[in-house]
């Protein structure tokens, strides 16, 4: 498990009945030692016990030392470094899975396909799907997919993962899959905004509907396949990011409803918000692919050029009208 952050400890929990040890690799030193000491990630994921077979450390070789699956839990602008860092100790027989949701800034990469960059293996897999840290700690239900065009090591991954609580689907479309994890982020901001302005439930179905085709445009675009998006991976975890209180992303968007500015709102949290860089990297592909996103783009000038979310509201509803 490479990645200490809230999910990153969710999965280290939920797997750790599933095989004899789990690994947990987190970044700061000082914070494995207290992990290890009190058997809890005070940091990212307060209130749960890690069990005996988690095993924590801040040091990369180990983490992946005779590792069956490595999984890839780490923010999106640090993958390209942490995988690079990764590839003389990966064991050669290892699974690698990104449970990462975004796009690499710049290149504009899909996660898996700096994994593939990185590591050097075609090897890979995406694990997304409609979840809140804190909900699969708690060992609630939940229902995700692992997507890759290696349909033995999906299944692996599902066999492997697969449990009471946590119930996995194969997918065979990792375009869409991440294009839809990504770009949800995006959304889930515009969500956050339009509950920040005071606004009820029709401008939220509206938004989710939209922002739905929005993604599904971008990502049938890039490759990926739109029933992809009418699942788990697209509309799932679109409708939870939008509506749970849990999303860091609609918690900054509704934040920016309310007048704060984006430093402040991003100086006062302690986890990434992985849309506020995909909305720069969403609005890129978008142009280089010759898409229209009007939410992406709308929440690009709010972010990054200083509009007002009301400003931005109006421009959307008085765009010109045209068929569904």
């Amino acid at each position: 498990m490479v990645g200490g952050g809230s999910w990153g400890t969710a999965l280290a929990l939920v797997l750790a009945p599933r095989f004899e040890r789990v690994r947990l690799w987190v970044y700061e030193a000082e914070l494995a030692v207290l992990m290890r000491e009190t058997r809890e990630n005070r940091a990212y994921l307060p209130g749960f016990t890690l069990p005996e077979n988690i095993e924590v450390d801040s040091s990369l070789g180990w983490a992946v030392e005779e590792a069956e699956v490595v999984l890839g839990v780490m923010p999106s602008h640090h993958a390209r470094g942490i995988y690079s860092a990764l590839r003389a100790d990966a064991p050669a027989g290892a699974l690698f899975v990104s449970a990462t949701k975004g796009l690499e800034g710049g290149t504009l990469l899909r996660m898996s396909e700096v994994m593939v960059e990185a590591l050097g293996t075609e090897r890979v897999g995406v694990l997304s799907g409609p979840t809140f840290a804190k909900e699969v700690a708690r060992g609630e239900p939940a229902a995700l997919v692992i997507a890759s065009r290696d349909a033995e090591l999906a299944r692996a991954v599902q066999a492997a993962f697969n449990g009471p609580t946590f119930r996995l689907y194969t997918n065979p479309d990792p375009v869409g899959v991440e294009v839809g994890a990504a770009l949800k982020n995006v959304i889930a901001i515009a969500a956050g905004v339009c509950a920040g302005l005071g606004l009820g439930a029709n401008t939220m179905a509206a938004l989710i509907t939209r922002g739905l085709a929005e993604i599904t445009r971008l990502a049938v675009a890039a490759g990926g396949e739109a029933r992809t998006l009418a699942g788990l991976a697209g509309l799932g975890d679109l409708v939870l990011t939008c509506n749970g209180e849990l999303s860091r992303n609609r918690t900054v968007g509704f934040q920016l409803g309310q007048g704060r500015k984006l430093d402040e709102i991003l100086a006062g949290m302690t986890m990434v918000a992985e849309g506020v860089k995909t909305t720069d990297a969403g609005v890129e592909l978008a142009a280089r692919l010759g898409v229209e996103v009007p939410i992406t783009t709308q929440m690009h000038a709010v972010l990054r050029e200083g509009k007002s979310p009301a400003a931005a509201l109006r421009e959307l509803m008085e765009r010109p009208v045209r068929g569904e």
